[in-house]
């Protein structure tokens, strides 16, 4: 991932990112289940000086957050391969300590939840994504950082923070 040059303060967040498989808005909380299909590994990348600069103007943070590169997505898993989907777990090494760890267990809000309230401000479409939020440990990389994500015990999603060419 190239440094993006309008930073000098980015900032790594290591989420589950959700599959959806079919189309819907104002999808009911019981029905939330049957729109996504498979789960992955995602960066969420934050140019947190911009972030901080719009907030202080009241300006929206999309500069902030979706510039080029700022999601990154491993494979995706098909969701019913795995267990338990209210108890996955996932992490993020940096530089191979681990930085994150998160469980689906400790969300603030379920998958559901969440497919629910998207829906009501925006119809959701076959392959959209969905970043669920990020557990405790979030924070700054540069160049010649190794970011690793993990899906249970297995890796996922690997780069490398570069400097721009």
């Amino acid at each position: 991932l190239p440094y993006p040059s309008f930073t000098k303060s980015l900032h790594y967040e290591c989420e589950l990112v959700l599959r959806i498989s079919k189309a819907g808005s104002n999808i009911e909380l019981q029905d939330a289940a049957e729109y996504y299909d498979a789960i992955a590994v995602g960066f969420d990348f934050t140019a947190r000086d911009l972030q901080d600069e719009c907030k202080k103007k009241g300006l929206p943070w999309e500069k902030a957050k979706a510039f080029d590169n700022s999601a990154v997505v491993s494979e995706f898993v098909d969701i019913e391969t795995l267990p338990d989907s209210n108890n996955i777990l996932f992490s993020l090494k940096k530089n191979g300590k681990q930085v994150q760890s998160g469980d689906t267990s400790l969300l603030l809000f379920d998958f559901e939840q969440i497919i629910s309230h998207v829906s009501e401000y925006f119809r959701l479409q076959k392959g959209d994504y969905i970043f669920t939020g990020t557990p405790a440990g979030v924070g700054p990389c540069e160049p010649g950082d190794k970011l690793e994500a993990f899906l249970f015990e297995e890796s996922k999603l690997k780069l490398e923070i570069v400097n721009q060419a």
